[in-house]
Protein backbone atom coordinates (compact mmCIF):
# COMPACT_ATOMS: atom_id res chain seq x y z
CA UNK A 1 0.00 0.00 0.00
CA UNK A 2 0.72 3.18 -1.10
CA UNK A 3 1.06 6.27 0.86
CA UNK A 4 0.12 9.93 -0.19
CA UNK A 5 2.47 11.40 -2.70
CA UNK A 6 4.08 7.84 -3.68
CA UNK A 7 4.41 6.88 -7.56
CA UNK A 8 2.68 4.07 -8.91
CA UNK A 9 4.05 2.24 -11.80
CA UNK A 10 6.49 5.21 -12.93
CA UNK A 11 3.62 7.65 -12.70
CA UNK A 12 4.31 10.56 -11.37
CA UNK A 13 3.61 11.24 -7.63
CA UNK A 14 0.19 12.27 -6.44
CA UNK A 15 0.24 16.23 -5.29
CA UNK A 16 0.31 16.84 -1.68
CA UNK A 17 -2.91 16.11 -0.09
CA UNK A 18 -4.25 18.69 2.65
CA UNK A 19 -2.17 16.84 5.30
CA UNK A 20 1.23 18.62 3.63
CA UNK A 21 0.35 21.73 5.57
CA UNK A 22 -1.07 20.29 8.52
CA UNK A 23 2.03 18.23 9.13
CA UNK A 24 4.25 20.38 10.92
CA UNK A 25 1.66 22.45 12.63
CA UNK A 26 0.47 18.75 14.14
CA UNK A 27 4.30 18.22 15.94
CA UNK A 28 3.97 20.04 19.61
CA UNK A 29 5.63 23.36 19.49
CA UNK A 30 8.01 22.35 22.45
CA UNK A 31 9.42 19.69 19.96
CA UNK A 32 9.74 21.49 16.58
CA UNK A 33 12.51 24.07 17.09
CA UNK A 34 14.61 21.04 18.55
CA UNK A 35 14.31 18.09 16.20
CA UNK A 36 15.48 17.36 13.20
CA UNK A 37 13.62 15.94 10.23
CA UNK A 38 14.09 12.19 11.18
CA UNK A 39 12.54 12.99 14.77
CA UNK A 40 9.83 15.25 13.05
CA UNK A 41 8.91 12.33 10.71
CA UNK A 42 8.56 9.81 13.38
CA UNK A 43 6.75 11.95 15.10
CA UNK A 44 4.30 13.37 11.91
CA UNK A 45 3.58 9.47 11.34
CA UNK A 46 2.75 8.88 14.94
CA UNK A 47 0.22 11.74 14.59
CA UNK A 48 -1.18 10.22 11.54
CA UNK A 49 0.77 11.77 8.09
CA UNK A 50 2.57 9.41 6.62
CA UNK A 51 5.18 11.62 5.06
CA UNK A 52 8.84 11.56 3.31
CA UNK A 53 12.06 12.82 4.28
CA UNK A 54 11.36 15.14 1.32
CA UNK A 55 8.26 16.28 2.67
CA UNK A 56 9.19 16.92 6.09
CA UNK A 57 11.83 18.66 4.64
CA UNK A 58 9.78 21.02 2.71
CA UNK A 59 7.35 21.50 5.47
CA UNK A 60 10.57 22.61 7.97
CA UNK A 61 11.56 24.91 5.11
CA UNK A 62 7.90 26.66 4.91
CA UNK A 63 7.65 26.73 8.24
CA UNK A 64 11.09 28.28 8.96
CA UNK A 65 12.28 25.99 11.49
CA UNK A 66 15.91 23.93 12.03
CA UNK A 67 17.35 21.71 14.75
CA UNK A 68 18.68 23.62 17.39
CA UNK A 69 22.79 22.38 18.17
CA UNK A 70 23.28 22.71 21.40
CA UNK A 71 26.57 24.75 22.25
CA UNK A 72 29.16 23.57 24.65
CA UNK A 73 28.66 24.12 27.87
CA UNK A 74 30.71 26.00 30.52
CA UNK A 75 33.24 24.21 32.43
CA UNK A 76 31.49 23.89 36.11
CA UNK A 77 33.64 20.87 37.17
CA UNK A 78 35.92 21.67 39.90
CA UNK A 79 38.14 18.88 40.43
CA UNK A 80 41.11 20.40 42.12
CA UNK A 81 40.71 19.68 45.62
CA UNK A 82 42.28 17.02 48.01
CA UNK A 83 39.23 14.70 48.79
CA UNK A 84 39.81 11.17 47.68
CA UNK A 85 38.00 9.91 44.98
CA UNK A 86 36.30 6.76 43.89
CA UNK A 87 37.48 4.52 41.08
CA UNK A 88 35.35 4.44 37.84
CA UNK A 89 33.42 1.21 38.99
CA UNK A 90 31.14 1.32 35.46
CA UNK A 91 32.62 0.31 32.22
CA UNK A 92 29.86 1.75 29.12
CA UNK A 93 29.37 -1.38 27.55
CA UNK A 94 27.32 -2.87 30.61
CA UNK A 95 24.18 -1.74 29.87
CA UNK A 96 21.24 -2.03 32.51
CA UNK A 97 18.30 -4.66 31.82
CA UNK A 98 16.19 -3.41 34.68
CA UNK A 99 15.70 -0.21 36.91
CA UNK A 100 17.87 1.32 39.29
CA UNK A 101 21.47 -0.58 38.97
CA UNK A 102 23.09 2.48 37.58
CA UNK A 103 22.48 6.44 38.14
CA UNK A 104 24.40 9.31 36.59
CA UNK A 105 24.86 13.04 38.26
CA UNK A 106 25.80 16.11 36.83
CA UNK A 107 26.17 19.54 37.79
CA UNK A 108 25.93 22.38 34.89
CA UNK A 109 24.90 25.95 35.20
CA UNK A 110 21.74 28.16 34.31
CA UNK A 111 21.52 31.74 34.24
CA UNK A 112 18.83 34.11 34.89
CA UNK A 113 18.34 37.42 34.77
CA UNK A 114 19.08 37.71 38.32
CA UNK A 115 22.28 35.95 37.93
CA UNK A 116 23.17 31.67 37.73
CA UNK A 117 22.34 28.70 39.51
CA UNK A 118 23.72 25.00 39.60
CA UNK A 119 21.40 22.59 39.58
CA UNK A 120 21.66 18.82 39.91
CA UNK A 121 19.99 15.64 38.92
CA UNK A 122 20.01 11.97 39.59
CA UNK A 123 19.09 10.42 36.15
CA UNK A 124 18.11 6.63 36.18
CA UNK A 125 20.25 5.04 33.49
CA UNK A 126 17.99 2.33 32.44
CA UNK A 127 14.67 4.67 31.21
CA UNK A 128 16.90 8.03 31.18
CA UNK A 129 14.27 9.52 33.49
CA UNK A 130 15.24 12.29 36.11
CA UNK A 131 14.22 11.07 39.51
CA UNK A 132 15.76 13.37 41.60
CA UNK A 133 16.99 17.50 41.47
CA UNK A 134 18.00 19.94 42.92
CA UNK A 135 18.77 23.98 42.15
CA UNK A 136 20.92 26.21 44.48
CA UNK A 137 22.65 30.02 43.60
CA UNK A 138 26.05 28.08 44.84
CA UNK A 139 27.91 24.72 44.40
CA UNK A 140 27.85 22.80 47.51
CA UNK A 141 28.15 19.72 49.12
CA UNK A 142 24.46 20.39 49.73
CA UNK A 143 23.42 20.42 46.04
CA UNK A 144 24.20 16.72 45.48
CA UNK A 145 23.09 15.17 48.46
CA UNK A 146 19.43 16.83 48.24
CA UNK A 147 19.29 15.40 44.74
CA UNK A 148 20.37 11.89 45.56
CA UNK A 149 18.12 12.19 49.13
CA UNK A 150 15.01 13.17 46.65
CA UNK A 151 16.08 10.01 44.40
CA UNK A 152 16.28 7.67 47.33
CA UNK A 153 12.92 8.65 48.78
CA UNK A 154 11.23 8.81 45.23
CA UNK A 155 12.44 5.06 44.48
CA UNK A 156 14.10 3.64 47.67
CA UNK A 157 16.39 1.26 45.28
CA UNK A 158 17.90 -1.67 46.52
CA UNK A 159 21.62 -1.59 48.31
CA UNK A 160 24.02 -1.98 45.39
CA UNK A 161 22.99 0.59 43.13
CA UNK A 162 26.23 2.55 41.03
CA UNK A 163 26.27 6.13 41.47
CA UNK A 164 28.32 7.84 38.65
CA UNK A 165 29.61 11.33 38.58
CA UNK A 166 32.74 13.24 38.24
CA UNK A 167 35.32 14.28 40.47
CA UNK A 168 34.17 17.53 41.46
CA UNK A 169 34.15 18.48 45.06
CA UNK A 170 30.22 18.39 45.57
CA UNK A 171 30.27 14.47 44.74
CA UNK A 172 33.95 14.16 46.23
CA UNK A 173 32.63 15.79 49.91
CA UNK A 174 32.49 13.52 53.24
CA UNK A 175 28.53 14.73 52.90
CA UNK A 176 28.16 13.07 49.58
CA UNK A 177 29.68 10.24 50.21
CA UNK A 178 28.06 9.55 54.25
CA UNK A 179 24.74 9.91 52.04
CA UNK A 180 25.50 7.34 49.51
CA UNK A 181 26.73 5.02 52.26
CA UNK A 182 23.20 5.54 53.97
CA UNK A 183 21.63 4.15 50.71
CA UNK A 184 23.77 1.48 50.26
CA UNK A 185 24.92 2.81 46.93
CA UNK A 186 28.91 2.28 45.44
CA UNK A 187 30.43 5.42 44.26
CA UNK A 188 32.17 5.39 41.00
CA UNK A 189 33.98 8.54 39.07
CA UNK A 190 35.27 9.81 35.61
CA UNK A 191 38.42 10.18 35.50
CA UNK A 192 39.35 14.00 34.78
CA UNK A 193 38.69 15.12 31.24
CA UNK A 194 36.86 11.26 30.75
CA UNK A 195 33.58 13.13 31.12
CA UNK A 196 32.03 10.31 28.64
CA UNK A 197 30.31 7.46 30.86
CA UNK A 198 27.71 10.72 32.29
CA UNK A 199 26.94 12.07 29.07
CA UNK A 200 23.28 11.04 28.62
CA UNK A 201 22.53 12.89 31.76
CA UNK A 202 24.96 15.98 30.53
CA UNK A 203 22.73 15.35 27.34
CA UNK A 204 19.52 16.23 28.99
CA UNK A 205 20.91 19.15 30.72
CA UNK A 206 21.63 20.56 27.02
CA UNK A 207 17.84 19.99 25.89
CA UNK A 208 16.76 21.16 28.75
CA UNK A 209 18.64 24.08 28.97
CA UNK A 210 18.85 24.74 24.54
CA UNK A 211 15.01 23.48 23.31
CA UNK A 212 11.69 25.19 24.87
CA UNK A 213 12.05 29.14 25.38
CA UNK A 214 16.04 28.52 23.76
CA UNK A 215 17.46 32.11 23.68
CA UNK A 216 15.07 33.66 26.83
CA UNK A 217 16.73 33.73 30.38
CA UNK A 218 14.17 33.37 32.66
CA UNK A 219 13.27 36.44 34.68
CA UNK A 220 14.68 34.79 38.28
CA UNK A 221 15.31 31.47 39.23
CA UNK A 222 11.62 31.06 40.33
CA UNK A 223 10.59 31.34 36.61
CA UNK A 224 13.16 28.79 35.75
CA UNK A 225 12.51 26.26 38.17
CA UNK A 226 8.69 26.81 36.95
CA UNK A 227 10.23 26.65 32.94
CA UNK A 228 12.42 23.65 33.67
CA UNK A 229 10.07 21.19 35.37
CA UNK A 230 7.64 21.48 33.02
CA UNK A 231 10.76 21.22 30.40
CA UNK A 232 11.48 18.12 32.70
CA UNK A 233 8.65 16.59 33.45
CA UNK A 234 6.29 17.53 30.70
CA UNK A 235 8.40 17.57 27.41
CA UNK A 236 11.69 15.37 28.42
CA UNK A 237 9.51 12.44 29.91
CA UNK A 238 6.57 12.17 28.25
CA UNK A 239 7.77 13.87 24.75
CA UNK A 240 11.08 13.48 23.38
CA UNK A 241 12.36 9.96 22.22
CA UNK A 242 15.86 9.18 22.47
CA UNK A 243 16.95 6.97 19.97
CA UNK A 244 18.89 4.89 22.85
CA UNK A 245 15.33 3.95 24.02
CA UNK A 246 14.11 3.08 20.09
CA UNK A 247 12.31 6.56 19.92
CA UNK A 248 10.05 5.94 22.87
CA UNK A 249 9.66 8.52 25.54
CA UNK A 250 11.60 7.85 28.82
CA UNK A 251 7.85 6.75 30.23
CA UNK A 252 6.39 5.00 27.31
CA UNK A 253 9.97 2.90 27.78
CA UNK A 254 9.16 2.42 31.00
CA UNK A 255 5.73 1.14 30.64
CA UNK A 256 6.39 -1.38 27.74
CA UNK A 257 8.96 -2.53 30.11
CA UNK A 258 6.74 -3.25 33.38
CA UNK A 259 3.76 -4.96 31.16
CA UNK A 260 6.59 -7.33 29.58
CA UNK A 261 7.84 -8.08 33.00
CA UNK A 262 4.21 -8.32 34.39
CA UNK A 263 3.19 -10.92 31.83
CA UNK A 264 6.28 -12.92 32.33
CA UNK A 265 5.23 -12.91 35.89
CA UNK A 266 1.62 -13.67 35.13
CA UNK A 267 2.77 -17.02 33.41
CA UNK A 268 4.62 -17.92 36.46
CA UNK A 269 2.57 -17.27 38.48
CA UNK A 270 4.33 -14.83 40.69
CA UNK A 271 3.33 -11.49 41.87
CA UNK A 272 3.46 -9.10 39.81
CA UNK A 273 5.72 -5.78 40.06
CA UNK A 274 4.90 -3.30 42.34
CA UNK A 275 4.49 0.50 42.33
CA UNK A 276 8.04 1.29 43.64
CA UNK A 277 9.45 0.49 40.94
CA UNK A 278 8.15 3.12 38.75
CA UNK A 279 7.27 5.58 40.80
CA UNK A 280 8.63 8.47 39.24
CA UNK A 281 6.90 7.85 36.05
CA UNK A 282 3.00 7.07 37.06
CA UNK A 283 3.13 9.66 40.00
CA UNK A 284 1.22 12.66 40.40
CA UNK A 285 1.91 16.03 39.36
CA UNK A 286 2.52 17.17 42.95
CA UNK A 287 4.84 14.90 43.50
CA UNK A 288 7.20 15.30 40.49
CA UNK A 289 7.64 19.20 41.25
CA UNK A 290 9.35 18.22 44.06
CA UNK A 291 12.61 18.47 41.71
CA UNK A 292 14.76 21.31 42.37
CA UNK A 293 13.25 21.59 45.91
CA UNK A 294 15.22 24.20 47.86
CA UNK A 295 16.09 21.75 51.03
CA UNK A 296 14.92 18.02 51.49
CA UNK A 297 14.55 15.87 54.90
CA UNK A 298 13.97 12.03 55.26
CA UNK A 299 11.55 11.95 57.87
CA UNK A 300 8.49 14.09 55.98
CA UNK A 301 7.59 14.71 52.66
CA UNK A 302 9.41 16.84 50.64
CA UNK A 303 8.62 20.38 49.96
CA UNK A 304 6.67 21.59 46.77
CA UNK A 305 8.98 24.60 45.01
CA UNK A 306 9.00 28.19 46.32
Amino acid sequence: MTGPGSGVGGAAPATDGPAEGALIPAIPAELQGADGRPRKGREGRRRGFPASQERIERGRRENGLHARHPRRDQVTTDSRHARPVAENRWARQSIPTAPHPLGTSDIPSWWTEEGGRYPAIVLDWFHREVVGGSLKPRMTAELGTDALTMAGFRRRPAPGLRHHADRGSPYASPAFRDELKEYGMVCSMSRQGNGGDHAPTESGFNRFKHGRGHGVRPASPAAMKATRFEDIEVVYHRKRQPSSLGYLSPVQFMEQWLGRQNQEKQVAGTPPLGRRITEGSSTSCRRSSRLFATNSSRNSSLPEPQ
